[in-house]
This record gives C-alpha cells, structure tokens and sequence, in this order.
C-alpha cells in the first residue's frame, strides 16, 4: 500500500521480514551489526563491509572501492562507531564521500582519475541525465543519491553506501518518536513523503540498472538499523524495536519474488527463519566474492575472522 512500485516489481526481489537482534535498542548498534557484522567492543570498532571491500581489492585502483553518499551517518544520538569506516584498517579505506563537489579523495590515494568520470552530486550532474530517467528517480534528494549510485556503479566503483538521512536531529526522518522538535516524524509522514520517495527512486534505480546490463552483477540491499515498536507510544509515533524488522534484496544472485520469515499477528516478534543482521553481511560479502570467515589482523596483531556469521542461503542462487 505504501509501496506501490516496488510492489509492481516484487517478482524481482527477495523481501527478509525476519531480521532482528538482542543488543541494545539504539540507532548504533543496528548501523554496526548491519555494516560491520560485529559490536563494537572496549572501543574497538570495526570495519565495514566496504571497507574490507576497498582493502581487498587493494589501493591504486581508477576509482575508490567504496563511496558513501552523500557523507557518512552522524548525529545519532549516542557517540560510538556507526559501522561505516574503516576503522583499524587506516584511513587509506575510509569511504570517499561526494557531498556537492568531485573531492580530492578521487586523485588520491585511490589513483588518478578524470575528475568527469566521477560524479559529484551537483544539480548540472543530474540534469544531464536524460528527462525520462530524472523523472523516474524523482526531484528529490534520495531519488539524486540514488541516480548517483548507479553512475558510480558504472565506472567501477564496487560498493556504493546511500543514506537517506546521514543524520537525525531535529529533522523528519524514519525515527518517528512524535518527540517535537527533537524527533518531529510521524506515521504521517511515512505516507506522505518517506514512503512515496522511497518507492519511487528504488524502484527507478533497479529499473536503470536492469536496462543498463549492470542487474546481474550489482547486488542491491534497503534496510533500515531496526524496526519500530508494533505500538503507538503516547505522542502518537513508534520507537525503536529489534525484534523484527525488514530488508529488500534485488539484483545480483539473489532469486526474485519471495519473502524469508514471519512474525507473529503484531509485527513483534519473529516466529519462523530468524535472521541475524551479521548474516545479511555475511550475504553481502558472499556476493562480493568474499569469503565472510576470511581471518582479518586487527590492531593488537592478532587475528579474527571478518565474520562469526554465514549467508543467508535462500539469498544465493543455487
């Protein structure tokens, strides 16, 4: 109902409405576990899958290994790590950040680089998409992030981070609180404009990377770090809810038109197929070529493996 174009296509993608987990209810811990596949620990954070995707592929390459649009999450309320850097591995894998300008990151350390080759976020660079494709992303900001996605898709960037919010205060965001000024959102605001804008620049993106060739080899995932409380709070809005939450997974290997896991009648608790959010990293690391138990050197110099987690099978072709 609020999703009415990627309903249209859901034979395309694989819906997991099964994820959830025990750690703290904060923005945080669901941003690591998602991003990195671990908590971070006595301040020792982690690397995200990016990250271990830019060091893999190793430094000197054209473009960088991985861009976050339009800049990295901040602002969540609690100051630890949100699971988008690169953490131990040093700054040479730090996500290169496009905010309104190509930056210097593009020149260096990556390699050299036509600066014309990697687009910035600038309005010039939107309206020389042809009319069709910028109105089917849509004349907002996520549908910009989300056509920029898909260039820098194409010119060989691997793993391409869009935040819809890269923060949360005092705006409306998916945090639907009902909290006044501090967290304004409200269920109204998902039917009116979260949802709509959503819907419409997702759909759009995996509609251009289907016509551009690139759906068989990109890999796209929409989640959000939770869930939200299957009950109103007073104010008339929902908190933060691990118990269960939703994912969309489409392109790549993944088989189209089916749903992983269920919940009870409330929405509250998972009843069948559990999914850790360490396990759709691991998915997505299995989908990069990247063996998620691969042992990785942290700071002390011993050594862990990058994940304590396996796939999801049912989000592999067989």
């Amino acid at each position: 109902e609020g999703l009415p174009r990627l309903a249209e296509r859901a034979g395309r993608v694989s819906v997991v409405r099964s994820l959830n987990h025990t750690a703290a209810p904060i923005h945080e811990t669901g941003l690591q576990l998602l991003q990195t596949g671990r908590l971070a620990r006595g301040g020792q954070d982690f690397p995200s899958f990016g990250a271990v995707t830019a060091r893999v592929l190793g430094p000197g390459r054209p473009v960088p290994g991985h861009v976050v649009l339009p800049r990295q999450i901040d602002a969540t309320g609690v100051n630890v790590g949100r699971g988008q850097g690169a953490a131990f591995l040093g700054s040479l894998f730090e996500p290169a950040e496009i905010d309104g300008r190509i930056p210097e990151v593009f020149a260096q350390p990556h390699g050299t680089v036509e600066s014309s080759n990697l687009p910035g976020l600038e309005s010039e660079v939107f309206a020389s998409e042809s009319e069709t494709v910028r109105r089917a992303y849509g004349d907002t900001r996520f549908g910009q992030l989300c056509c920029r996605a898909r260039q820098l898709v194409e010119r060989g960037v691997a793993v391409v981070t869009v935040n819809l919010f890269d923060r949360l205060d005092g705006q409306v965001t998916w945090d639907v609180h009902a909290a006044g000024a501090a967290a304004p959102g409200t269920l109204f605001d998902y039917r009116d404009t979260l949802c709509p804008q959503f819907d419409q620049a997702a759909s759009a993106l995996l509609d251009d990377l289907d016509g551009r060739g690139l759906w068989e080899d990109t890999l796209v995932l929409a989640t959000g770090e939770f869930g939200r409380t299957p009950r109103l709070n007073a104010g008339g809005g929902r908190d933060h809810w691990t118990g269960a939450w939703s994912a969309m997974l489409a392109g790549g290997a993944v088989p189209g038109g089916q749903v992983i896991g269920c919940t009870d009648a409330f929405a509250g608790s998972v009843t069948e197929d559990p999914v850790d959010p360490s396990e759709l990293t691991a998915t997505v690391y299995h989908h990069l070529g990247i063996d998620p138990r691969m042992e990785l050197a942290v700071e002390d110099g011993s050594t862990i493996p990058l994940l304590e987690a396996d796939p999801v099978t049912s989000l592999m072709s067989a």
